[in-house]
């Protein structure tokens, strides 16, 4: 392995609201280890803009300066022991912690990264700069199955809402209902309902799903939930969340937090995909060079209509 191989442009995190690309050191690869060097990587409208706003609630690894990124594709350019990977492959790489000078938080916008090989998931032949929205769509997996019933209602229709969607109907559940306040983010056909919560006189949801991350919306939720529902937190809140209790107990709701998703999770989302029931298209609205990045964040964190910006690290030395 060459010097060179060792070395990364990354998107770096100074301080909140100062983002760079610089190149960094990385650590030499063990053995199960492997190489990737990046074709795409997402910029998350969650986490990410929690961390470049400053605002990220204390969090295991949280410091700057850091690399962000676990919405990352590439291949595969070298391997490291027994791996059963081998050059040529297309992998998705949910972040990685391999740079020598700053922190991986998550690690993944780099141009090329070293990480474990049980880390990486093979991507679906074909599948391209969708494969960034792996991760997201294992997040909306991870929420839904992890209850009694699939969701009814699902608040925001940003990308993880409309994946949220995706995912009920290709489980075969009913035909979900997702409320949108930004009228241009309701525009277009979809195959379930997206609404004004104006618009929406029903109250008797037995499984809600907020995928918004907004703060002060439980008792309204509650309100729509039927006897014994259930709601299922599935954004990232900076706030503490509260609720009035004796609405809550009369219908004995329940609250779930659904966390980080797991490797099962990505299996069963790839699964989905090349079964043909779940779709990634029409769900990347933004691309730009990776040596753009202080433009790309502010867009992805600041205009409406952008619902997913990718970076495209191909011409990254």
């Amino acid at each position: 392995m060459t010097r060179l191989s060792l070395q990364a442009d990354a998107v770096v995190l100074e301080a909140p609201q100062q983002i760079a690309l610089r190149s960094l050191d990385l650590r030499a690869p063990v053995d199960g280890d492997v190489v990737v060097a990046m074709a795409w990587s997402g910029i998350s409208t969650g986490t990410e803009r929690l961390l470049w706003s400053g605002r990220m609630p204390p969090f295991p690894g949280m410091g700057y300066p850091l690399v962000p990124g676990y919405e990352s594709v590439g291949e595969v350019v070298e391997t490291c022991g027994e791996t059963g990977l081998r050059p040529g492959d297309s992998v998705f790489v949910p972040g990685a912690s391999c740079y020598k000078d700053v922190r991986g938080l998550f690690g993944g916008s780099s141009s090329r990264v070293v990480v474990p090989a049980a880390r990486v998931i093979p991507v679906p032949r074909g599948l391209g700069e969708e494969a960034t929205l792996l991760a997201l769509a294992a997040t909306a997996y991870h929420a839904v199955i992890g209850g009694e019933r699939l969701p009814e209602l699902i608040i925001g229709h940003g990308v993880l809402g409309r994946l949220l969607a995706r995912i009920v109907l290709a489980l075969d559940g009913p035909d979900p209902v997702v409320w949108e306040t930004n009228p241009a983010r309701r525009q277009g056909p979809h195959p379930y309902r997206v609404e004004d919560p104006e618009a929406d006189a029903r109250r008797d949801y037995p499984v809600i799903v907020d995928a918004s991350g907004a703060d002060g919306l439980l008792n309204r939720l509650i309100a729509r939930l039927a006897h014994g529902g259930e709601i299922i937190l599935a954004g990232f809140y900076e706030e503490p969340l509260s609720f009035v209790f004796p609405p809550a107990f009369m219908k004995e709701a329940r609250i779930r937090i659904a966390a980080e998703f797991k490797p099962a999770d990505l299996a069963g989302v790839v699964d989905l995909i090349e079964q043909g029931r779940l779709s990634l298209a029409g769900l990347i609205t933004h691309r730009t060079r990776s040596d753009a990045v202080t433009a790309a964040y502010r867009t992805a964190f600041t205009e409406p209509e952008c619902l997913k910006m990718i970076l495209d690290w191909r011409a990254a030395p």
